[in-house]
């Protein structure tokens, strides 16, 4: 095979790093500007960030609503919290990333109807198989 057939395939990444907290920072600030989102944030069962991209007193709430948004099970909260997360509904993605035995949620947060652009959906499913991709390694490597 010569070298003039031979195509190097780009590298989409602009930004890598061995270091799994940076990897998924770059992973969501990525993620972030695909999906055209004010904020996307990984947070654990418990609604702690993991990491975001975007402001963080939002990345903060979104981790905060992240569990009772992917559940959907939130009659046994108060009114005024029934009321955001019904805000909240209509401007969040929400998917479960499952991690062997943990599950972390990612959220896109997106102040615009998510009807007006219902293409990004599949951004936001990549952004998941991204943030798969960097946990999961961090998980193996630390067994």
């Amino acid at each position: 095979m010569s070298m003039d057939n031979f195509q190097v395939s780009p590298e989409r990444r602009r930004n890598r790093s061995a270091d799994p907290l940076v990897a998924l920072h770059y992973q969501l600030t990525s993620a972030r500007e695909r999906c055209e989102a004010d904020t996307v944030v990984v947070a654990d069962a418990s609604g702690l960030v993991v990491a975001g991209a975007g402001s963080w007193p939002v990345c903060e709430e979104l981790a905060a609503y992240a569990p009772i948004l992917a559940e959907g099970a939130w009659a046994t909260t108060s009114e005024a919290v029934n009321s955001r997360v019904e805000a909240l509904r209509r401007e969040v993605e929400v998917r479960v990333v499952s991690l062997g035995e943990q599950d972390v949620l990612l959220c896109a947060h997106r102040q615009r109807c998510r009807n007006e652009r219902p293409d990004n959906i599949h951004d936001i499913d990549q952004a998941a198989a991204g943030v798969r991709r960097i946990l999961s390694l961090r998980h193996d490597a630390s067994r």
